[in-house]
């Protein structure tokens, strides 16, 4: 499964891109370190504990990766798998749309509200001849108005400071306004859902 999420980074290599990918892990993760040894001639690779001062869920690995980014910053969650029609080079395309609006998201389609109280859940248009998302919210209670969820988010090195906000409850979701780039399928391996 690793393998599988880490295939669009592999895929921003290829297109000659210099990539650096932040390792955000737990003490009772250091077998994830050896196994990532296979990736070391591919992109740079930089390992940080998860700071314990900082939220003990997403944002906290967020926020205890980010002093290590430079350049845009793309969020890439190791049990998110995105696959079929239009997966190859979505992360890329996601990171050029970022001049558009500093965001972007690699994202399905999905209307079942079971699927998408689980997931980071968009509100997905057209506008302008881009797919752009009017609402975002992480794992909506009501997740009636909302009809993708993302798989992977891009943004600008100005904004990045900003994504932990994408996981966090209370807050204004920075992904109203990004480009939504679709894919046929994304497959959350952790709540076993897939959308597409």
């Amino acid at each position: 499964m690793l393998d599988r999420s880490l295939d669009a980074v592999v895929e921003l290599t290829k297109s000659g891109l210099d990539v650096r990918v932040v390792v955000v892990f737990g003490t009772h993760k250091l077998d994830t370190v050896s196994y990532l040894a296979r990736y070391a001639e591919t992109f740079q690779m930089v390992f940080v504990y998860q700071d314990e001062s900082f939220e003990p869920g997403l944002d906290g690995a967020i926020r205890s990766a980010l002093p290590m980014t430079r350049g845009p910053v793309a969020l890439v969650l190791p049990d998110i798998v995105v696959n079929g029609a239009g997966s190859v080079g979505s992360l890329l395309a996601a990171l050029r749309h970022t001049a558009v609006s500093g965001w972007s998201v690699v994202a399905a389609e999905e209307r079942n509200p079971d699927t998408l109280q689980q997931m980071g859940a968009l509100a997905v248009s057209e506008s302008g001849g881009l797919l752009t998302v009017g609402a975002a919210a992480d794992k909506p209670a009501d997740p009636s108005g909302f009809n993708a969820f993302w798989g992977m988010v891009a943004v600008t090195e100005a904004e990045a400071h900003r994504l932990p906000d994408v996981v966090s409850k209370g807050v204004d979701s920075p992904l109203t306004g990004a480009v939504a780039l679709m894919v046929e399928e994304i497959v959350n391996y952790n709540t076993n859902t897939a959308a597409g």
